[in-house]
């Protein structure tokens, strides 16, 4: 028998066997070993329709503009990304500068308070005697006190049990028996916010956690923090309360000690850690932009108190206090300082024409 013949034959039976349908009988016809180039051009069934093949050029041509879509805009997305990283660290959450009513910058901050701190002017305010939960900017009060103690910044101090935190149950990287000096501790607690080694610092004072406390409060009173209360030198405990006004009383104070203005801006380091060399970086990313001069720096975050962030920032050759507590979002209190440098770089002159707070 001829092949042609056999191959009309084969043909029909496969259209038989599968119902009549063109489509799956050029499927067969696909599979079968004598196929010839026709099998490319076929159509397909698929879920019940029939699909009308594209030419194999048009495909090509059509892949490559789609190709070459994709790689634009993410080219493009990239280079926005790279652009924004130079002007602001977080590229995701956009810096809009918008004004209210009073002609201040909206911000997500809850309560927030901006001062000179050389000539005592108020440049912005709002909630700004509202006593709420302070988190971690219970550091800066730690590391005075743990500074005006006068104990040796040498003296070697180990982490325990009594360290770990069992109230909030965040983790650290400082493992129970890890040993530091007194002044590692005092610059992990304000760079990086090592809930242990704030801890640590309070538990080897002399007199103990209470004599420590008692220490808090008294310099509290002394520099005029009115509204605040400390019951524990992390900020771990809702307990530790303060007003945005009180905070700019304890960054200005802060701001005196040159071991604090160091620790709590520096970038990053490396310590040992129990024979391991570790990283640590600081909290507050601003540290490291080149649009800003900040000189004391200190973030601090719990659920009942929100994103905080207290800084001493120069601008003008002027040094300004920034107080931020409870900005609505992760990254929302670095978007809220860098609208308020924005505010002040608009319109350089508010510098001269804020009013001096009342005091009492």
């Amino acid at each position: 028998m001829k092949p042609r013949v056999l191959f009309a034959i084969l043909m029909a039976l496969a259209v038989t066997l599968t119902g009549g349908d063109p489509a799956v009988a050029a499927s067969a016809k696909c599979a079968d070993a004598l196929k010839t180039k026709a099998c490319k051009s076929a159509p397909t069934a698929q879920a019940g329709k029939k699909q009308v093949p594209i030419p194999k050029k048009q495909a090509s041509k059509t892949k490559a503009a789609k190709q070459g879509k994709i790689a634009g805009v993410k080219h493009d997305l990239a280079a926005k990304r790279q652009a924004a990283r130079v002007r602001y660290p977080y590229p995701d959450d956009p810096i809009t500068l918008r004004l209210d009513e009073h002609g201040q910058p909206r911000l997500s901050s809850s309560a927030f308070y901006v001062t000179n701190q050389k000539t005592g002017e108020v440049l912005l305010k709002k909630n700004e005697r509202l006593v709420m939960p302070i988190a971690s900017i219970t550091k800066l009060m730690t590391a005075i006190v743990v500074l005006e103690s006068g104990s040796s910044l040498r003296e070697m101090l180990t982490i325990s049990d009594d360290d770990v935190d069992y109230l909030k149950g965040t983790n650290s990287r400082l493992g129970v028996g890890t040993r530091l000096t007194r002044e590692e501790m005092l610059q992990l607690a304000l760079m990086s916010s090592e809930n242990r080694a704030a801890s640590a610092l309070a538990r080897y004072y002399p007199g103990g956690r209470a004599a420590f406390i008692d220490a808090m409060n008294a310099k509290a009173s002394l520099i005029g923090m009115n509204e605040s209360r400390f019951y524990d030198s992390t900020g771990l405990t809702p307990r530790n309360v303060s007003s945005p006004r009180d905070l700019s009383r304890l960054v200005a104070a802060a701001s005196r000690y040159p071991q604090i203005r160091e620790f709590s801006t520096t970038i990053e380091r490396y310590f040992y850690i129990n024979g391991n060399l570790k990283r640590f970086g600081n909290t507050n990313g601003l540290v490291k932009s080149p649009d800003w001069i900040i000189s004391l720096s200190k973030t601090g975050y719990i659920s009942e108190a929100g994103r905080c962030l207290v800084m001493q920032v120069w601008m003008q050759d002027q040094p300004l206090v920034i107080v931020l507590m409870d900005a609505n979002g992760r990254n929302m209190r670095i978007v809220d300082a860098q609208r308020v440098r924005l505010w002040l770089e608009e319109r350089p002159e508010r510098l001269a024409t804020t009013r001096r707070e009342p005091q009492g």
